[in-house]
């Protein structure tokens, strides 16, 4: 005959091999990677059915939004009236709900455990038995901590899953973009001039991966050189896409005979194709004859190159405004100058411009010109450009592609 002590131990003995099988059930479920709606079933199974708890609602967090994941013997739409910032300030570790001091629908609930996840509540679970059951005895109080272990293992192992699911997505974003980086890095020009007639050089620093800044370089016949710079409006893959189109068909353009007027004709017709007049490209263009040493120029709404001559420097202004958001461009004019030895040329996009001086003032063009002021050499400008840059980054104050592009005409 079997004594009650023995009864006793034999029950404890199966209630943790019980345990046991079901804690090596879920480890097998996360294993297999089951999914989440099979987990949280298994877990309310497991709750319900083998530990006879009456009532249940389990709340987690995605990304910022509280959502109920669980539900059993109490409705979801009472659980929706329940405020799980009240319960994350009220319940740092497990608590004990007073029936009697909450609202209706928290007050059908005995116990609340929260779920951490590096120092972050990422989860709650509320339960409760049957009506009427002293909560000393219930089932809740002879398992609460093997509950507590169960519930953070299954959202803790979905939690993990998520930020494992996220960061090969991110990895793989990464790879594109610097892929999309190497590619965008081939549109632009392979050497620049730097001959007896013409010394160029440029810098390109996207915000990101991609940007969309462009500058180009083109020789065209009878020792002609086109040189142009431009912006299209937003950052990153769009604009990257936008701009290469764009240079694509510049390129091919500018090849054709004929005059500046009717090269950004062209181009502002390409933008609209491209873009459906939902985004616009700034652009200067500028062609150099060293034959008869003229530089016409057309400027379509990007900020005003600096001409640097011994006897003044210059804003080149003429033009038109942006490609792509008129079908016909308004006022386009064309500018013409005569260029002398030693005279060089700045052209720049906006986020050079707008970028701050000393005294925390954004530069734009006026302040372009003046830190430029005596410089004699292409050299000295590009080093006072870049240090200007470098200064502005140390500080975490540049937030947009910046190109610029110099010339000297020699």
């Amino acid at each position: 005959m079997i004594d009650d002590k023995t009864r006793r131990v034999r029950g404890k003995l199966q209630q943790s091999k019980t345990k046991l099988d079901t804690l090596l059930n879920i480890t097998n479920a996360i294993n297999n990677t089951f999914s989440k709606d099979s987990l949280f079933s298994l877990l309310q199974t497991v709750l319900t059915e083998n530990l006879d708890i009456a009532k249940l609602a389990l709340f987690t967090l995605d990304s910022e939004t509280w959502n109920i994941s669980i539900t059993k013997g109490v409705s979801a739409k009472d659980c929706g009236k329940i405020d799980v910032s009240y319960l994350i300030k009220t319940f740092p570790d497990i608590g004990i709900i007073n029936r009697d001091e909450e609202s209706k629908s928290l007050s059908q609930f005995d116990i609340a455990i929260p779920v951490l996840h590096h120092n972050k509540p990422f989860s709650f679970m509320l339960l409760a038995d049957v009506d009427g059951e002293k909560l000393e005895i219930s089932p809740i109080i002879k398992h609460l901590r093997f509950i507590q272990t169960l519930i953070n293992i299954i959202v803790v192992a979905l939690e993990n899953k998520r930020l494992n699911e996220q960061e090969i997505k991110q990895a793989a974003i990464n790879k594109e973009l610097e892929l999309a980086r190497n590619m965008q890095t081939l549109l632009f020009p392979k050497s620049l001039p730097n001959t007896n007639l013409l010394k160029i050089n440029a810098v390109y620093l996207p915000h990101s991966e991609v940007g969309g800044d462009y500058y180009d370089v083109i020789s065209l016949s009878n020792n002609r050189t086109a040189l142009c710079i431009a912006d299209v409006s937003g950052k990153g893959i769009s604009a990257a896409l936008l701009m290469a189109n764009f240079q694509a068909n510049l390129r091919a353009l500018v090849q054709i005979d004929g005059n500046l007027d009717e090269l950004i004709e062209f181009c502002n017709q390409k933008v609209i194709e491209s873009a459906n007049f939902q985004k616009f490209i700034t652009l200067f263009i500028a062609i150099y004859d060293p034959n008869k040493r003229q530089l016409s120029y057309v400027n379509c709404g990007h900020q005003p190159p600096l001409l640097i001559q011994e006897d003044g420097n210059s804003f080149l202004r003429l033009g038109s405004t942006v490609l792509g958001m008129f079908d016909q461009l308004p006022s386009l004019k064309t500018g013409s100058l005569t260029i002398k030895k030693g005279d060089k040329l700045v052209c720049y996009t906006d986020g050079l411009t707008e970028m701050t001086d000393a005294s925390g003032n954004q530069l734009e063009i006026e302040g372009i010109a003046t830190i430029l002021k005596n410089k004699k050499s292409l050299e000295e400008i590009v080093n006072t450009l870049e240090n200007c840059i470098h200064k502005n980054d140390t500080y975490g104050k540049i937030d947009d592609d910046i190109t610029f592009l110099t010339a000297q005409f020699l």
